[in-house]
């Protein structure tokens, strides 16, 4: 892992320990996919949770939300000639979450718990998108990527089961069977 990657790793691990209350946080490139997380540690265990797990666990379920809120709050800012967006904020009755434009369209995402001070996740996020938005080059998000996708568990290496070829009903016409209104 080169010395970026494990600047990055840091600057994610101490906005964690430093901010009360965060509960998952994920650096999401411009194209949705994760390249940063809080947990992924937890992949293996969000599998085998009681609670509907997305294609990752928690991480791939916020790298999702993220992504997809980033993209809806920058369509309306188009629509309304608002400009760039730079933080979205959801508070929930359980939980809160949060949004912030990194560079190159990249995004932090940060779900945390109702009671959290928000104004300290934002500044503490601010800090975080400052010191991370130079390094976050092309060559290092492709780096972050493959280092999630190796912690991921790889779907076609599982063993699948072929299941019997079904034969498809044939129409009509394949069937030889004459329909109302044709000539043979």
């Amino acid at each position: 892992m080169s010395r970026e990657a494990r600047n990055l790793h840091w600057l994610l691990a101490n906005l964690v320990e430093e901010v009360p209350g965060l509960l998952s946080v994920a650096v999401v490139s411009s194209d949705g996919l994760l390249l940063l997380s809080s947990d992924p540690g937890r992949v293996e265990e969000a599998a085998t949770a009681d609670r509907p797990q997305g294609p990752r666990g928690s991480s791939a379920d916020l790298a999702t939300i993220v992504s997809g809120l980033g993209s809806l709050t920058l369509g309306a800012a188009k629509l309304m000639d608002g400009g760039g967006v730079k933080q979205t904020m959801v508070a929930m009755s359980e939980g809160s979450l949060f949004v912030m434009s990194i560079s190159d369209g990249s995004l932090l995402g940060v779900h945390a718990t109702p009671d959290c001070d928000m104004s300290v996740v934002a500044y503490h996020m601010a800090l975080f998108v400052g010191r991370a938005g130079h390094v976050l080059t092309p060559e290092l998000r492709s780096e972050l990527r493959q280092s999630v996708e190796a912690l991921s568990p790889d779907p076609e290496a599982e063993s699948v089961e072929e299941s019997p070829e079904v034969p498809r009903p044939r129409g009509p016409q394949e069937s030889g069977s004459r329909t109302v209104g044709s000539a043979q």
